[in-house]
C-alpha cells in the first residue's frame, strides 16, 4: 500500500482497501458512489482517473491527502501517458516534483528498524528534548540567516534525530523522539522551500506528518499538517489541495486547544480560501483568527509554535488576504498594522515587501512599489532566498503599468543576478 500511495497506483490502493475491508466489488462501488464496472476498469488498468476523481476517491475512502500528490489540481491540456494508476492531464512538473519527494523521503531510514547494539548510542529521557532545542535553535536563527547557511546543519541535525528515532524502537522514549524528528524534518522542509527546492520541500513536510502522526501528538500533527497546507497554498500554487490540509487540521486540534494554534491555523485557512478567490470564507476564517488572538489566554505560545501568533501577525495575514483578493485599500491599512518594532526577520520582513509591493502597485503607486520591489530583492540576493527572488519576479511579471526608469533598473538587476547565476552557479 505504501508504495501504491508513493507511485499514486490507485488501481492497487482501491483493491487493497476493498481487501481489508472485507468489500466486495459491488459493496467498494456503493461506498465510493461509483459503478461496479467503473471500479473492475480501474482495479484491472483499463480505465484512466482524472486527478479531481483521486481526490474524491480518496475522501471517501478516508485516505488522508498528505499521503496523495495529485489531488485538487485540476487536468491539464496536451497528452499525458496513460495507465493503471497514470491520471491524464498531470501538470509533467508536479510529477517530477513528487517523483524528487518520493526519492527524497527513500533517504531517510524507516523508524521502526534498530541498528546493531555495537553502533547503537543510549537514548535517555534527555535525548529528545535535546534534539527539540537544536531544532528550536534553528528556527530562531532563521529570521536573521541565508538559508544555505543553515540547511547543511538541518539536514545533519535531521538524519541524526532519524537515527535517534530508529535507536529509541521499543524504548519509552520513541514517542518523544518521533516527535523530535518530526520537526526536524519540518525545519528542513521550510529552508528547502526557501531555497526554491519543491520536491524536496514537500519530501520533508510528509516525513514530518508522519513523524508526527507516529508520536501520537495531536499538536504537533496539527502543526505540520498546516505547515504543508501553507506550503501548499503558498509556495506550490495549490490552494484547494491546501484548504483540504486545514481542514484535516481543524479536525485534528479540537476546541481546547490553545489560542495561537487556532489562530494561525485559521489565518491558513484564510490564505487558502483566498487563492480561491472566496472573499466570505477568507473573512470568516479571518473572524476566527481575530476572536482566538483576542483570547486573555493567548500569551505563552505552545510547542512546538517559537513565537506567539500576536495582532501583528493576525494584521499581516489581513494584509496578504487583502493583496490575494486584490483590495488594495484594505491591505495597505494591515500592512501599517503589521509593520512593527516587534515585525519580523529581515526574510520574512521582505516577503511582506513584495505583497505591499503589489498592493501599492494596485492603487495605482507604481513609483513606491518598484522602491519596495527592489529593497526585497536586495534582501533575497544577500540570503540567498530563491523564495524572495521568486516573487520579486512574479511581480515584475505582473505589473502592466507604463515603462519608467524605476522599471527599467529593477529589470537591470534581475537580469545582473541571473547572469551572475549562470557564471557563479
Amino acid at each position: 500500500m505504501a508504495a501504491a500511495l508513493a507511485t499514486c497506483d490507485m488501481a492497487t490502493v482501491i483493491e487493497g482497501v476493498r481487501d481489508a475491508r472485507g468489500w466486495s466489488q459491488g459493496e467498494l462501488a456503493r461506498a465510493i458512489d461509483y459503478s461496479q464496472s467503473w471500479v473492475s476498469r480501474v482495479v484491472n488498468g483499463q480505465q484512466s482517473l482524472t486527478v479531481r476523481q483521486i481526490g474524491e476517491l480518496a475522501r471517501r475512502l478516508n485516505i488522508p491527502l498528505h499521503l496523495l500528490r495529485f489531488s485538487g489540481t485540476p487536468p491539464q491540456e496536451g497528452p499525458a501517458p496513460t495507465g493503471p494508476g497514470i491520471t491524464k492531464g498531470v501538470d509533467t512538473t508536479r510529477r517530477r516534483d513528487f517523483g524528487k519527494a518520493v526519492a527524497a523521503s527513500a533517504l531517510l531510514p524507516p523508524a521502526g528498524r534498530a541498528s546493531p547494539a555495537r553502533e547503537r548510542p543510549v537514548v535517555n529521557e534527555w535525548t529528545a528534548s535535546a534534539l527539540r532545542a537544536i531544532t528550536g535553535g534553528q528556527r530562531r536563527m532563521d529570521a536573521s540567516s541565508p538559508s544555505r547557511h543553515l540547511l547543511p546543519g538541518a539536514m545533519a541535525h535531521v538524519h541524526l534525530a532519524e537515527h535517534m528515532l530508529m535507536n529509541g524502537h521499543g524504548t519509552s522514549f520513541h514517542a518523544e523522539l518521533s516527535a523530535a524528528a518530526g520537526e526536524a524534518s519540518g525545519f528542513a522542509a521550510w529552508l528547502h522551500a526557501d531555497q526554491g527546492d519543491t520536491g524536496s520541500a514537500r519530501a520533508h513536510y510528509r516525513t514530518a506528518v508522519a513523524r508526527a502522526r507516529g508520536a501520537g501528538m495531536h499538536l504537533l500533527d496539527v502543526y505540520m499538517l498546516g505547515s504543508l497546507a501553507a506550503f501548499e497554498t503558498d509556495i506550490a500554487k495549490n490552494p484547494e489541495l491546501g484548504l483540504e490540509l486545514v481542514q484535516e487540521a481543524e479536525h485534528l486540534l479540537g476546541r481546547s486547544a490553545h489560542p495561537t494554534a487556532h489562530a494561525w491555523l485559521a489565518c491558513t485557512g484564510a490564505m487558502a480560501h483566498a487563492g480561491l478567490g472566496d472573499r466570505r470564507a477568507a473573512a470568516r476564517a479571518i473572524g476566527r483568527a481575530e476572536r482566538e488572538v483576542g483570547r486573555s489566554s493567548n500569551a505563552d505560545p505552545p510547542w512546538p509554535w517559537v513565537f506567539a501568533f500576536d495582532e501583528a501577525k493576525l494584521a499581516g495575514c489581513r494584509a496578504l488576504v487583502g493583496v490575494r483578493l486584490r483590495l488594495p485599500d484594505d491591505a495597505l491599512q494591515a500592512f501599517a498594522e503589521a509593520v512593527t518594532p516587534r515585525s519580523p526577520g529581515a526574510k520574512q520582513a521582505a516577503l511582506l515587501q513584495v505583497e505591499l509591493a503589489s498592493t501599492h502597485a494596485d492603487s495605482g503607486d507604481a513609483d513606491e512599489a518598484f522602491r519596495l520591489a527592489e529593497e526585497a530583492l536586495e534582501t533575497g540576493r544577500y540570503f540567498g532566498s530563491e523564495r524572495i527572488i521568486a516573487r520579486v519576479r512574479s511581480f515584475r511579471r505582473r505589473y502592466r503599468g507604463p515603462r519608467a526608469p524605476f522599471v527599467d533598473e529593477l529589470d537591470q538587476r534581475l537580469s545582473s543576478l541571473a547572469s551572475d547565476r549562470l557564471t557563479f552557479g
